[in-house]
């Protein structure tokens, strides 16, 4: 079974960030649906997107309602740099700071994650 982490960097203000992310949400999916092992991480400007997403109005909200169970959590600097510290916790989701207040990329891999970014 393979073991993945979809990093989301892309940020909120573009439509091409917008893509990226519903690109993101999209492998999240397909690999759950598969049955795989599979992490979803925000990173960078990507911790904005959480606060979006679960806005009921939002248009990809429905995606990223059926993933939320694979959200792994928010890096922790990267929420606080990007000012989403609070929108992150109002959505429930875990800081993750392994590495000096980020994501432990090296923890994933060395688990035998294959990490993919969009």
């Amino acid at each position: 079974m393979p073991k993945v982490a979809i990093v989301v960097l892309a940020d909120t203000e573009t439509h091409e960030g917008l893509g990226r992310v519903v690109n993101a949400l999209e492998a999240a999916k397909e690999f759950k649906e598969a049955n795989d092992d599979v992490r979803l991480i925000f990173d960078g400007a990507g911790t904005k997107w959480p606060g979006e997403l679960a806005r009921p109005e939002h248009r990809v909200h429905r995606l990223y309602a059926a993933v939320s169970d694979k959200i792994a959590g928010v890096c922790t600097f990267c929420a606080g740099a990007f000012g989403m510290t609070e929108a992150i916790t109002a959505c429930e989701l875990p800081l993750l700071g392994d590495y000096e207040g980020h994501p432990s990329f090296r923890e994933l891999v060395v688990q035998g994650y294959r990490v993919i970014t969009f």
